[in-house]
């Protein structure tokens, strides 16, 4: 590993801080999409040099430049119009209202992209709820909480620090963040000395990406990756007792729960050798990396020279990486995507036009590629219905 323009790392301030693996030339943007193919084909690119803690496991790109992004209304990467995601919301949501008992309570969601999550938080608990994100779109159904819910289109900062707060959530919004210890130190001061006042965030698991080699999640909106030793030490660093970490979603996602506490930098045995573990995974990485690539370029290979007509099914990130990785251009025309405002329009970089599943039934692909394997099972049930029988490869 290679010694980054960084002198340490963000989290711990650890000098044992190198960058171990680069993707240059990435979209900026994966969930922005565009309304011509040219236009998607010319999108903004940016380099990822990725930097990791031997000593917390925090992992970041040090190419980031925020100023290259602007978030907006354009913006779309919401998952909630999968059963699957949407099962998966409504029992976090659950389960966050009756351990925290949030009934008639005011509460903050960071980064509450399009409000679904918000919206059900303060439907199940009759909350009152207040979501700031620069990319929320007012939808149809949200007429019916006006007044118990209230939208703000900004980054959440010390200036909205006086609302009225029983309870603070925020999902995938802190990778999204160079310095994430600004935003967590920011909501330490919003808190106060109210000590039960009990937060929640939800980031990508970095373990699954760099351990799992889930790989097509490296993208350059997300600047940070965690892991569950650096996500922990990023709030106990801030002040924050950790109630409760844990992996969602098989293991796609870490989700912590805390509560203000004192001030710890220090790592137990175990995490230690998380750690040690990590620093293994992550020497190893460039190697496995290439080997997927790879082996994923004979798939397409094959498939190609066997006529084989082929579609990507998710065109969010990982469905934008694995076709700019892989460099996927003539040779798969389509991306599907049950997301209407995904649909019509083209993918980042690569320039698929994004179809529905109905379109299929014209096209008649014998192979989809699903590109979350967790939603394998209701991809199946689509393309039943539809009468087709493509082969599916998940990727």
């Amino acid at each position: 590993m290679s010694h980054s323009p960084e002198s340490s790392c963000p989290v711990c301030r650890s000098k044992h801080w190198n960058v171990f693996f680069e993707m240059p030339e990435m979209p900026i943007f994966c969930n922005v999409f565009w309304p011509d193919q040219q236009s998607a084909r010319n999108c903004s690119k940016g380099n990822i040099r990725l930097a990791f803690c031997s000593d917390c496991g925090f992992i970041c790109n040090v190419a980031f430049e925020p100023a290259r992004l602007e978030y907006t209304q354009t913006y779309e990467n919401a998952l909630d119009f999968s059963p699957r995601f949407q099962d998966y919301a409504r029992s976090l949501a659950t389960r966050l209202v009756k351990e925290y008992s949030l009934y008639k309570k005011d509460i903050i969601e960071i980064g509450c992209g399009k409000g679904e999550f918000l919206v059900s938080l303060c439907q199940l608990g009759h909350n009152r709820g207040v979501g700031f994100d620069p990319t929320y779109v007012e939808l149809p159904e949200h007429g019916r909480v006006r007044g118990q819910v209230q939208f703000v289109r900004d980054l959440y900062s010390d200036q909205y620090s006086s609302y009225p707060s029983n309870f603070f959530c925020c999902r995938h919004t802190l990778e999204h963040v160079q310095d994430p210890i600004s935003l967590i130190q920011m909501l330490r001061r919003a808190i106060g000395h109210r000590p039960n006042i009990p937060i929640f965030f939800e980031v990508p698991n970095g373990l699954d990406t760099f351990c799992n080699l889930a790989i097509w999640d490296i993208i350059y909106e997300h600047c940070c990756f965690f892991t569950p030793v650096s996500l922990s030490r990023a709030f106990s660093v801030c002040g924050f007792q950790i109630h409760k970490l844990w992996q969602e979603y098989q293991g796609q996602f870490l989700c912590i729960d805390a509560m203000v506490g004192k001030v710890t930098d220090q790592l137990t045995e175990q995490q230690l050798e998380e750690v040690k573990k990590l620093t293994a995974d992550i020497t190893a990485f460039p190697t496995n990396f290439q080997n997927k690539i790879n082996s994923w370029q004979t798939k397409l290979e094959s498939i190609a020279q066997h006529g084989r007509r082929a579609v990507v099914w998710g065109g969010g990130s990982k469905g934008v990486t694995f076709l700019n990785l892989l460099n996927v251009t003539d040779a798969i025309e389509y991306v599907v995507d049950i997301n209407p405002r995904k649909q019509v329009m083209y993918v980042a970089g690569t320039g698929q036009r994004i179809v529905p599943p109905e379109f299929l039934q014209e096209y008649q692909p014998e192979v989809v590629f699903v590109m979350n394997e967790i939603y394998a099972e209701e991809i199946r049930q689509t393309l039943t219905a539809l009468d087709l029988s493509s082969e599916l490869m998940c990727v």
